[in-house]
């Protein structure tokens, strides 16, 4: 049986009343900007930004159109590196001036590392874009970039050096010490960053006051190394009681290389040898602290502090693979020619590409030292809490009434 007209009829007029009542409802706004104040482009100074890309092949009367990809995937760059800087510099000024006392600051703390990480995925996938032009379309216009050079990229190298990379580590560029292609205001301006506390000397002191590592409290190093040392010699003896053979010795061997290893990490003296060739980073108390914030990472307690050392990793991971991307980039566009800075180019990227130029270097070596969960000091419930809201001592984490937060 077919529907009743006349309710057809008033369905559909329902319908467009409807949607008049929501296509009404979208125009219900106020445009603020006609009554006058700062408008979108002005805000966001767009004038400049729009109208900074100058093609040196235009200049030149011959306008080639992958220049204007190259200048703006670089001026992208920079804007990053600039946003870096920023979270970077607020990170180091929360731990200056001991905000971090304040667990609410360290929140903050992770936040802006994490988001360090995002721009650094970006930037990581940046080169992408770039990679759809190809070496004849690089070489169409590279004549015109002169001595211009990513290496002279003075926003880089003071990320750099505030995150921590070592002015003895580095590659030397062209035999040269790397200050000595700034001038002026720049060269002064790396300097100063040289001198000033790094994200990892400050993590590294933070990481020092670590609760639990004092001798007369839970002492975590030393029942550590009482449990591992008493845990291999059960692990020995069981081996022994095995008839001889091949199999047998082999593990015997594998057992013998651990037991050394482990001396090792309990010997301070070894660990300072290693700090002064630059193959540690971090110092002893503090490497303590950062194995203790793994080994209790599931405690409520330490949860945040074992994500903050998660993203600083990250941050070495994924500038490493800026590097590396930067390499393969490079040999895939001139080859094994010299750079337009006059560096030996690929040879030279390819040289940066180490750990040498990892900060955190430290805690990726954390993950050679764990153990079985039987072997780590357990925690009283009732008397090592390490609460929150402890009273205000040399503890990184506790926070109490005259604890300061941040300011800005």
């Amino acid at each position: 049986m077919s529907g009743c007209p006349f309710l057809t009829k008033q369905h559909l007029l329902k319908s467009k009343l409807s949607a008049a009542d929501e296509e009404d409802d979208s125009q219900k706004g106020i445009n603020k900007a006609i009554k006058g104040g700062i408008s979108y482009g002005d805000y966001l100074q767009l004038d400049k930004v729009i109208n900074a890309q100058v093609l040196q092949s235009e200049v030149r009367g011959k306008k080639i159109h992958d220049e204007h990809l190259f200048i703006v995937t670089h001026q992208a760059y920079e804007l990053w590196f600039k946003q870096i800087i920023w979270e970077l510099d607020s990170v180091r000024k929360l731990f200056i001036h001991n905000h971090v006392r304040d667990e609410r600051n360290m929140l903050k703390v992770v936040s802006r590392i994490h988001r360090i990480t995002m721009i650094f995925r970006l930037l990581v996938d940046q080169f992408a874009v770039l990679e759809t032009m190809t070496a004849l379309d690089f070489f169409d216009f590279r004549e015109y970039l002169s001595s211009a050079s990513g290496f002279q990229s003075l926003q880089f190298r003071l990320l750099e050096n505030k995150i921590g990379v070592a002015e003895n580590l580095r590659v030397p560029y062209n035999r040269r010490h790397y200050r000595d292609n700034f001038q002026g205001e720049e060269s002064e301006a790396l300097l100063r960053t040289e001198q000033e506390p790094t994200l990892l000397q400050l993590v590294e002191q933070w990481l020092e006051r670590t609760p639990g590592l004092e001798k007369d409290g839970f002492n975590f190093w030393g029942k550590l190394q009482a449990n591992i040392d008493e845990g291999f010699r059960v692990e020995k003896h069981k081996l022994e009681k095995m008839a001889d053979d091949e199999t047998k010795q082999e593990m015997l061997e594998d057992l013998n290389k651990q037991i050394e290893l482990f001396n090792a990490l309990f010997d301070s003296k070894r660990h300072d040898h290693l700090l002064s060739k630059g193959d540690r980073r971090l110092s002893y108390r503090a490497l303590q602290g950062a194995l203790m914030i793994y080994f209790y990472r599931e405690e409520p307690r330490f949860q945040v502090p074992f994500q903050l050392l998660t993203y600083l990793m990250e941050v070495d991971t994924l500038m490493t693979k800026w590097r590396y991307n930067h390499v393969c980039m490079a040999h895939r566009m001139i080859g094994s020619k010299a750079g337009t800075g006059g560096s030996s180019g690929y040879h030279y990227l390819r040289s940066t590409v180490s750990d040498r130029y990892k900060v955190f270097v430290d805690l990726f070596n954390l993950a050679t030292f764990l153990v079985p969960p039987a072997w780590v000091p357990k925690l009283n419930p009732s008397v090592h809490k390490f609460p929150y809201t402890a009273e205000c001592n040399d503890s990184s984490y506790s926070s109490c009434g005259s604890c300061s937060s941040e300011e800005d």
